[in-house]
């Protein structure tokens, strides 16, 4: 309903009003969605669809999607795919696509000026299957050694000051790492605190033949 009333003929002020509400809507519904996709994990009810996908739009659109953010921050947004990553495979796409989400999105959010990164490479291939590593690194504020493990916890931030400041649950971090190690991958972080962070995800993907 926001969408069809910002179409319509509104003041500045309505419509940065009901931009506000759109807003503040999408962020309540994310919450909502990650707190659903936790409670499945943790119960053991969340499905993966295997099935062949082209990689590399999959992880585009996801990086395109988050463009208008970046933009707006007045970040680099960048993705690099290295040209002997193999694009059909088999897996689940709709995951995938929000890990790259969650972890982009995150770089963003705590990245004040500078860039933000999307490195996807291949490390290993056999007969029937693909070892891809993503790497996501931004030009952000970072985190502290002894936190890198720590934020992959739900609900937890790397410091109280960060939820003041930014806000959120980083509940995206855990659902990555639960969804990422589901898929047979593993995840983990680099760098240290005021020089950026590094997130990488090594992840299995069987050929499509």
């Amino acid at each position: 309903m926001t969408d069809l009333a910002l179409q319509t003929r509104l003041t500045p002020q309505q419509q940065d009003y009901i931009r506000t509400a759109r807003e503040s809507a999408e962020a309540l519904l994310t919450i909502i969605d990650d707190i659903l996709d936790v409670s499945k994990i943790d119960a053991g009810r969340l499905t993966l669809n295997r099935a062949g996908f082209q990689l590399r739009d999959t992880v585009e659109d996801a990086v395109k999607l988050l463009a208008p953010r970046a933009a707006e921050k007045g970040l680099e947004l960048a993705c690099r795919i290295a040209p002997d990553v193999p694009d059909a495979v088999v897996g689940d796409a709709g995951r995938l696509r929000q890990v790259i989400l969650n972890l982009v999105g995150n770089a963003i959010k705590f990245t004040h000026e500078g860039e933000v990164m999307v490195d996807v490479a291949l490390e290993q291939m056999t007969a029937d299957q693909a070892s891809i590593r993503f790497r996501v690194t931004d030009t952000g504020i970072g985190i502290a050694q002894d936190k890198q493990w720590d934020i992959f916890g739900a609900f937890v931030q790397a410091d109280a000051s960060t939820t003041r400041r930014y806000g959120g649950t980083r509940l995206g971090l855990t659902i990555s790492a639960q969804l990422v190690k589901m898929m047979g991958g593993r995840n983990w972080i680099e760098r240290e605190l005021g020089k950026g962070s590094r997130f990488v995800v090594h992840l299995p993907l069987a050929g499509n033949a």
